[in-house]
């Protein structure tokens, strides 16, 4: 089971900055071989292909990997697998010893285009005939940086309400008390919950993670559609950070939840659902599969998250494929990242992993992959009889995907996204209120879009 996961925290977004900063100076253009080489679906691309931060590490991965490498049988391919390291990505290009292709999310995708690491892929994706309109517009969103196309994108993780029924039922609330469409309501069903659990927590917010889902549900997002002005002390964010924190302040404070939410088998049968010591949250989807996996037996109800209109909502990331500037295998990388990207190929995956629930006597939940002709097929493999709660789940899920919204690519992605978990932070370690942090938090996000963008327009768009 492939797990995707954003792990929040202010130091390690600011080690990224500070790596991306690092290797800013002397990275190859953005005019690189992509836009020399020859792309056409009919030829047969030749030589080797390094993939960096990549890994076949489950059957939807090892699927998809061997599809590519069955399509291109005159590249010879090696993969330097775990989670990328940025430094050395950055470091490599710089150097002018690239990899050929790179798996990066992508919220990473605005500021590697900028920095001159990767290279557009209109001439990819003209000349290999990748379908752009089949992938989901939040996607697709994310890895657009100038009105280019920097990265092809798969998989989606968006978030859907997740409660236990037994707590909900003792607390006399209900899963439309929890699901984000009444904050007073979730604040009173909280406080509710948190009496039955014995200790544990009656609602968690997610903070500091969740901030945009729960400013997006307010009526404002993070930064503006152009990607060029933060907006993170609009009175709707700050309002979304004072509800948000509020839950944790009513519960003995964010270190005394952190504390608990720490401590649980989160990935094992003593998850906190299973062990009745959290009531309720937000969470992406993938853990459905891991709650089906470990606990089935759990008393669980699914929800979407809601807007205060009562409409599905949630925030889109996930991850995509790039060319490193400079790499002398463009064609190959291209046809890498049709194939894998591809309806057929995603197809195949999910019945790998169908199968292989079927012998274990699981059930498949589906996969959300970014591929809209995918995902549609993919649900239908889904059993039409599947058992409640999953069902419920399953619906959520997708009813979520087609409502999830994104961040637009900008050249300063990683110091954006520094400056407002930073706050969240501060605030939720006492040190500052959701105003104050939120107002540090602007000028220092404003000022990063700020430069970044006159070096972008000052280069006239191109390195």
């Amino acid at each position: 089971m492939r797990i995707h996961r954003d792990i929040c925290a202010g130091a390690g977004a600011i080690a990224l900055a500070l790596a991306l900063t690092a290797c800013a100076e002397g990275t190859a253009t953005q005019e690189g071989d992509e836009e020399t080489a020859s792309f056409d679906p009919e030829a047969a691309p030749t030589g080797s292909l390094q993939i960096m931060g990549f890994g076949a590490g489950d059957e939807i991965a090892t699927t998809r990997y061997e599809a590519a490498q069955q399509a291109l049988p005159e590249v010879d391919f090696t993969l330097v697998e775990g989670d990328l390291d940025i430094q050395q990505f950055l470091s490599a290009v710089a150097s002018g010893e690239p990899p050929d292709l790179v798996y990066a999310n992508r919220d990473q995708i605005g500021t590697f285009a900028s920095r001159g690491a990767i290279v557009p892929l209109d001439s990819c994706i003209e000349g290999e005939g990748i379908d752009t309109s089949a992938f989901r517009e939040a996607a697709l969103n994310q890895v657009t940086f100038n009105d280019q196309v920097w990265g092809i994108p798969e998989f989606n993780s968006i978030q859907i309400t997740m409660a236990n029924q037994e707590l909900l039922d003792a607390a006399g609330v209900g899963i439309e008390d929890v699901n984000g469409s009444d904050w007073e309501a979730v604040t009173s069903a909280s406080t509710a919950l948190a009496e039955q659990t014995d200790g544990g927590i009656g609602y968690d917010s997610k903070l500091p993670e969740f901030l945009p889902l729960w400013a997006h549900a307010n009526g404002v997002d993070l930064i503006s559609e152009d990607g060029r002005t933060a907006q993170l002390n609009d009175p709707a964010v700050v309002e979304a950070l004072e509800w948000a924190v509020g839950i944790y302040d009513d519960q003995g404070g964010f270190a005394t939840v952190k504390g608990i939410r720490d401590s649980a088998d989160f990935f094992g049968s003593g998850n906190q659902f299973a062990s009745s010591t959290l009531g309720a949250m937000p969470m992406e989807q993938w853990y459905v599969n891991v709650l089906n996996d470990v606990s089935p037996e759990a008393p669980m109800a699914f929800d979407t998250v809601q807007t205060p209109e009562g409409e599905p909502v949630a925030y889109a990331s996930g991850s995509a494929w790039a060319i490193p500037a400079g790499t002398d295998t463009a064609a190959a990388a291209c046809r890498f990242m049709k194939v894998m990207t591809a309806t057929d190929t995603w197809l195949a995956a999910a019945q790998a992993r169908v199968d292989l629930r079927e012998e274990s006597g699981q059930l498949f939940t589906g996969v959300l992959t970014g591929n809209v002709e995918a995902d549609e097929q993919i649900r239908e493999m889904i059993p039409a009889d599947a058992p409640e709660p999953w069902a419920s789940a399953i619906e959520a899920v997708y009813e979520a995907n087609d409502s999830a919204f994104s961040f637009p690519a900008n050249p300063a992605d990683a110091e954006f996204k520094t400056a407002w978990q930073d706050a969240v932070n501060r605030v939720l370690n006492g040190q500052q209120e959701p105003q104050e942090a939120l107002d540090q938090a602007q000028e220092e996000a404003q000022g990063a879009l700020d430069e970044a963008w006159a070096s972008w327009d000052g280069d006239s768009g191109g390195r």
